[in-house]
């Protein structure tokens, strides 16, 4: 069996305003200075980790619940196109949390990929990785060299989406990952008491497939 590695908590950027107590932030934008970014869209559902051999969510948690059916499912389906030793990170977004989300393209959407050396490969081969297990990535924002100002000034619709994730689109080693990744969360963007894995599930829509 492939080990299994837990995935990193992404830092908070220094204007995001969704952060709680037990979140962190990056301590300078600098890291990002002179690189080139993809910003994507940040999706509501659950952090989930594909192997060739299996599967777990962010926490590792082994226990099974209805809305990890579907994606374990797709691994069935999948796994064999993950070369041992590889992982595959995305979103579950089966489940509704805080949005609900109508014409999904998949509930599975992959946003990076890991080499048996541990090194999350570049956004290039992470899309063409995306295309050959048949997922699609999130949607993605902005696509050019880090600027500050213009990263700040992106529009976000809070009634759709939860935020953004930047990261660099080169290549990097997990050790340097809170260097190469960081998030806008909006406010408040928990809208219920209740955890959602405690709730009945509710699923969210695909669209219409091709």
């Amino acid at each position: 069996m492939s080990s299994r590695v837990k995935y990193p908590r992404t830092p908070h950027l220094p204007w995001s305003p969704g952060t709680s107590s037990d979140d962190t932030r990056v301590a300078s934008v600098q890291t990002f200075e002179g690189q080139k970014v993809v910003i994507t869209e940040k999706l509501d559902g659950e952090n989930t980790t594909l192997y060739r051999d299996g599967l777990h969510a962010r926490s590792l948690d082994p226990r099974s619940h209805p809305s990890r059916d579907w994606v374990k499912g797709l691994q069935g389906r999948i796994g064999y196109l993950i070369p041992q030793g590889w992982r595959v990170c995305g979103e579950n977004l089966y489940a509704r949390h805080s949005l609900a989300y109508e014409n999904l393209a998949s509930y599975f959407y992959l946003f990076s990929v890991w080499d048996d050396t541990n090194t999350c490969l570049g956004w290039d081969e992470t899309r063409l990785w995306a295309e050959e297990l048949g997922v699609p990535t999130p949607g993605e924002l902005y696509w050019d060299p880090w600027d500050e100002r213009l990263v700040r000034g992106l529009k976000v619709d809070e009634q759709r989406t939860e935020g953004y994730v930047v990261r660099t689109t080169a290549a990097f080693p997990f050790v340097a990952f809170s260097s190469h990744v960081a998030k806008w969360v909006r406010s408040n963007h928990i809208q219920t008491d209740e955890h959602w894995l405690h709730r009945p599930v509710v699923p969210n829509t695909l669209g219409e497939q091709e």
